[in-house]
């Protein structure tokens, strides 16, 4: 068994109100070297939860979402961030902020075959 650490991708379409939509999971486990995500971004339930008069940029969400895609492959293509070590891309992927995309708090866990278990918490968390 493989120790393993996972957080939830967010939407939150206005801030202040502090509610989201799950679109996302991140899983990381060490013992690996596994780091990856797993998203969705479901355009019209999001804008139907954001309400009639707040309209959301949707280029800029996709945008957002890629960027823990790239960072998550590490390499160039995921800028400073990506060429970190796995585990400090996890942590600053990870990391509280305020912003339209947020990440849950971290969750441990065992799993034997990460690529799996993230299958199922998308299938369980997102879906």
């Amino acid at each position: 068994m493989h120790l393993f650490e996972y957080a939830v991708l967010r939407v939150v379409p206005r801030v202040e109100r502090e509610e989201f939509l799950n679109v996302g999971v991140i899983l990381y486990c060490a013992s690996q070297g596994f780091l990856q995500t797993r998203c969705q971004l479901p355009e019209a339930r999001l804008q139907a939860f954001a309400g009639p008069t707040h309209q959301l940029d949707f280029d800029d969400l996709r945008a957002r979402l890629q960027a823990f895609e790239r960072i998550c492959a590490g390499r160039r293509t995921g800028g400073p961030i990506g060429q970190l070590a796995v585990a400090s891309r996890f942590r600053w992927l990870t990391a509280t902020r305020s912003t339209i995309v947020q990440t849950s708090p971290v969750h441990p866990g065992l799993c034997l075959d990460p690529a799996a278990t993230l299958e199922q918490l998308y299938r369980q968390l997102v879906l």
